[in-house]
């Protein structure tokens, strides 16, 4: 059994971690999904130290998680007409593929001009994003290895480590490309509901190409 840290330790840890994140270190924080790496992710130095720690490559990108809707549309085009949908899914275990803004790093998405965007059901990642801005939502774990879901498991040798407890999920996010229509990359965490909610939506507004797995 996992035991959660004490109120005053863990208020302390997460003021390590925001002041590391804000000085470009990194920091692994708990998720409803599974534990993250965090850095800050409109920073391409701190960027580089994430795909350093998990040994990944270049040539895959990386997602950033933010903590509001205001922050979202500050690193994404978001077409009005998805905002009803996104609002749904969001905060939640999902990762929304959107058109990134100039802000955003080429090297955090891979020279692609598409940024995988989260924006966690958990007050801990949220906290810390809320006082550094975007940081990186990338599972806390060697590349190819399983992601952590408690912090026992994680091996990444970050700044600073958060105990959150057991995800809530714990399996990586379901993953919706917003670029061209609908589309469900990855059938993750809390799928059905995922789904649900798409094709409600889409029905409802007729919007076109929801297309899953």
């Amino acid at each position: 059994m996992v035991h959660e840290m004490p109120i005053t330790t863990l208020e302390s840890r997460i003021a390590n971690a925001i002041e590391a994140i804000k000085s470009g270190g990194t920091v692994v924080y708990p998720t409803e999904t599974v534990y993250g790496l965090g850095a800050a992710a409109l920073s391409e130095e701190a960027v580089m130290k994430v795909y350093e720690l998990k040994r990944r490559s270049l040539s895959m990108p990386i997602s950033l998680a933010v903590s509001s809707f205001e922050m979202l549309h500050e690193v994404a085009h978001v077409e009005q007409s998805y905002m009803g949908i996104i609002t749904r899914l969001l905060p939640g275990p999902v990762t929304i593929l959107l058109r990134k803004k100039e802000i955003v790093p080429d090297v955090l998405t891979a020279h692609s001009q598409v940024v995988g965007v989260r924006f966690p059901e958990n007050q801990i990642a949220t906290r810390i994003i809320s006082e550094t801005g975007p940081i990186t939502a990338t599972s806390a774990n060697l590349t190819g290895e399983k992601p952590p879901v408690c912090v026992e498991e994680v091996k990444i040798k970050a700044d600073v480590i958060i105990n959150g407890g057991k995800c809530k999920y714990g399996i990586p996010s379901t993953i919706v490309d917003m670029t061209r229509g609908m589309k469900i990359l990855r059938e993750g965490a809390n799928y059905d509901r995922i789904l649900h909610v798409l094709q409600s939506e889409a029905a409802g507004k007729g919007l076109h190409g929801l297309s899953v797995p």
